[in-house]
Protein backbone atom coordinates (compact mmCIF):
# COMPACT_ATOMS: atom_id res chain seq x y z
CA UNK A 1 0.00 0.00 0.00
CA UNK A 2 2.91 2.35 0.77
CA UNK A 3 0.80 4.52 3.04
CA UNK A 4 -2.97 4.70 3.41
CA UNK A 5 -3.35 8.10 1.75
CA UNK A 6 -1.29 7.07 -1.28
CA UNK A 7 -2.95 3.66 -1.61
CA UNK A 8 -6.56 4.55 -0.80
CA UNK A 9 -7.45 5.72 -4.35
CA UNK A 10 -6.00 2.52 -5.83
CA UNK A 11 -7.94 0.34 -3.39
CA UNK A 12 -11.09 2.32 -4.21
CA UNK A 13 -10.55 1.72 -7.93
CA UNK A 14 -9.89 -1.97 -7.29
CA UNK A 15 -13.17 -2.26 -5.39
CA UNK A 16 -15.19 -0.46 -8.06
CA UNK A 17 -13.72 -2.40 -10.99
CA UNK A 18 -13.06 -5.88 -9.57
CA UNK A 19 -15.57 -6.22 -6.68
CA UNK A 20 -13.23 -8.34 -4.53
CA UNK A 21 -14.45 -10.15 -1.43
CA UNK A 22 -11.14 -9.90 0.43
CA UNK A 23 -8.35 -7.33 0.16
CA UNK A 24 -5.02 -7.92 1.89
CA UNK A 25 -2.89 -4.84 2.52
CA UNK A 26 0.50 -4.19 4.05
CA UNK A 27 2.31 -0.95 4.95
CA UNK A 28 -0.71 1.24 5.58
CA UNK A 29 1.40 3.35 7.98
CA UNK A 30 -1.57 4.44 10.10
CA UNK A 31 -1.38 5.08 13.82
CA UNK A 32 -3.87 3.22 16.03
CA UNK A 33 -6.05 6.35 16.25
CA UNK A 34 -6.35 6.51 12.45
CA UNK A 35 -7.30 2.92 11.67
CA UNK A 36 -10.92 4.11 11.39
CA UNK A 37 -9.96 5.45 7.94
CA UNK A 38 -10.47 1.99 6.45
CA UNK A 39 -14.06 1.80 7.70
CA UNK A 40 -14.73 5.39 6.63
CA UNK A 41 -13.37 5.04 3.09
CA UNK A 42 -14.46 1.45 2.42
CA UNK A 43 -17.91 1.12 4.05
CA UNK A 44 -18.76 -2.12 2.20
CA UNK A 45 -15.88 -3.85 4.00
CA UNK A 46 -15.04 -4.52 7.60
CA UNK A 47 -11.40 -4.24 8.51
CA UNK A 48 -9.23 -6.43 10.66
CA UNK A 49 -5.72 -5.33 11.47
CA UNK A 50 -3.56 -3.15 13.63
CA UNK A 51 -0.94 -0.48 13.51
CA UNK A 52 2.77 -1.22 13.57
CA UNK A 53 3.33 2.19 15.15
CA UNK A 54 1.91 1.51 18.62
CA UNK A 55 5.30 1.65 20.35
CA UNK A 56 6.28 4.79 18.41
CA UNK A 57 3.07 6.57 19.39
CA UNK A 58 3.37 5.50 23.04
CA UNK A 59 6.89 6.90 23.27
CA UNK A 60 5.86 10.45 22.34
CA UNK A 61 5.91 12.60 19.24
CA UNK A 62 6.34 10.70 15.98
CA UNK A 63 9.73 11.12 14.34
CA UNK A 64 11.15 9.60 11.20
CA UNK A 65 9.29 7.83 8.48
CA UNK A 66 6.18 5.75 9.18
CA UNK A 67 6.34 2.01 8.69
CA UNK A 68 4.41 -1.24 8.63
CA UNK A 69 0.87 -2.12 9.44
CA UNK A 70 -1.14 -5.03 8.10
CA UNK A 71 -4.88 -5.00 7.50
CA UNK A 72 -7.38 -7.36 5.92
CA UNK A 73 -10.58 -5.96 4.40
CA UNK A 74 -13.48 -8.40 4.14
CA UNK A 75 -16.66 -7.69 2.23
CA UNK A 76 -19.59 -7.20 4.61
CA UNK A 77 -21.43 -10.00 2.74
CA UNK A 78 -18.94 -12.47 4.25
CA UNK A 79 -19.13 -11.14 7.82
CA UNK A 80 -21.19 -14.09 9.07
CA UNK A 81 -18.62 -16.55 7.66
CA UNK A 82 -15.53 -14.71 8.90
CA UNK A 83 -13.70 -15.39 12.13
CA UNK A 84 -10.82 -13.23 13.20
CA UNK A 85 -8.11 -15.48 14.59
CA UNK A 86 -5.18 -13.21 15.44
CA UNK A 87 -3.86 -9.74 14.79
CA UNK A 88 -0.25 -8.71 15.24
CA UNK A 89 1.71 -5.75 13.93
CA UNK A 90 3.28 -8.07 11.33
CA UNK A 91 0.30 -10.24 10.38
CA UNK A 92 -3.41 -10.94 10.51
CA UNK A 93 -5.06 -14.36 10.44
CA UNK A 94 -8.67 -14.64 9.32
CA UNK A 95 -10.80 -17.73 8.74
CA UNK A 96 -13.53 -17.42 6.12
CA UNK A 97 -15.48 -20.64 5.79
CA UNK A 98 -12.86 -23.35 5.27
CA UNK A 99 -10.15 -20.91 4.17
CA UNK A 100 -7.46 -19.65 6.54
CA UNK A 101 -5.84 -16.46 5.25
CA UNK A 102 -2.55 -15.24 6.69
CA UNK A 103 -1.68 -11.70 5.61
CA UNK A 104 1.96 -10.98 6.53
CA UNK A 105 4.54 -8.23 6.42
CA UNK A 106 8.06 -9.62 6.71
CA UNK A 107 11.02 -7.49 7.84
CA UNK A 108 13.01 -5.72 5.16
CA UNK A 109 16.69 -6.25 4.41
CA UNK A 110 18.84 -4.51 6.96
CA UNK A 111 16.53 -5.30 9.87
CA UNK A 112 18.57 -6.69 12.75
CA UNK A 113 17.74 -10.34 13.44
CA UNK A 114 15.76 -10.47 10.18
CA UNK A 115 16.11 -14.22 9.70
CA UNK A 116 15.18 -14.89 13.32
CA UNK A 117 12.07 -12.71 13.02
CA UNK A 118 11.10 -14.57 9.84
CA UNK A 119 11.68 -17.95 11.48
CA UNK A 120 9.48 -16.89 14.42
CA UNK A 121 6.73 -15.71 12.08
CA UNK A 122 6.78 -18.94 10.10
CA UNK A 123 6.70 -21.02 13.28
CA UNK A 124 3.64 -19.11 14.42
CA UNK A 125 2.03 -19.53 10.99
CA UNK A 126 2.74 -23.26 11.17
CA UNK A 127 0.87 -23.43 14.46
CA UNK A 128 -2.18 -21.80 12.85
CA UNK A 129 -1.93 -24.21 9.95
CA UNK A 130 -1.90 -27.14 12.38
CA UNK A 131 -4.72 -25.72 14.55
CA UNK A 132 -6.92 -25.28 11.49
CA UNK A 133 -5.89 -28.45 9.66
CA UNK A 134 -9.41 -28.80 8.23
CA UNK A 135 -8.90 -25.54 6.29
CA UNK A 136 -7.08 -24.61 3.14
CA UNK A 137 -4.35 -22.13 4.05
CA UNK A 138 -3.13 -19.14 2.07
CA UNK A 139 -0.04 -17.17 3.09
CA UNK A 140 0.18 -13.82 1.32
CA UNK A 141 1.84 -10.52 1.91
CA UNK A 142 4.97 -8.50 1.52
CA UNK A 143 7.84 -10.93 1.95
CA UNK A 144 10.44 -8.20 1.37
CA UNK A 145 12.63 -10.53 -0.65
CA UNK A 146 12.89 -12.07 -4.09
CA UNK A 147 11.37 -15.52 -3.62
CA UNK A 148 13.39 -16.75 -6.63
CA UNK A 149 16.67 -15.57 -5.08
CA UNK A 150 19.26 -17.04 -2.75
CA UNK A 151 18.40 -14.81 0.18
CA UNK A 152 18.20 -16.94 3.38
CA UNK A 153 14.75 -15.49 4.10
CA UNK A 154 13.51 -16.43 0.62
CA UNK A 155 14.92 -19.92 1.02
CA UNK A 156 13.17 -20.35 4.37
CA UNK A 157 9.84 -19.04 3.06
CA UNK A 158 10.07 -21.40 0.09
CA UNK A 159 10.43 -24.38 2.43
CA UNK A 160 7.45 -23.36 4.56
CA UNK A 161 4.70 -26.00 5.03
Amino acid sequence: MHGFHQGQPVVGDLISTMSPNVILLQEHWLTPANLYCFDKHFPDFFSFGCSAMIKSVESGMLRGRPFGGVITLINNNLRKFAVTVKCDERFTVVKIGDLLIINAYFPCAGTSNRLTICEDLLLEFQSFYESFSDCKCILVGDFNCNLDGNDPVAQRINTFY
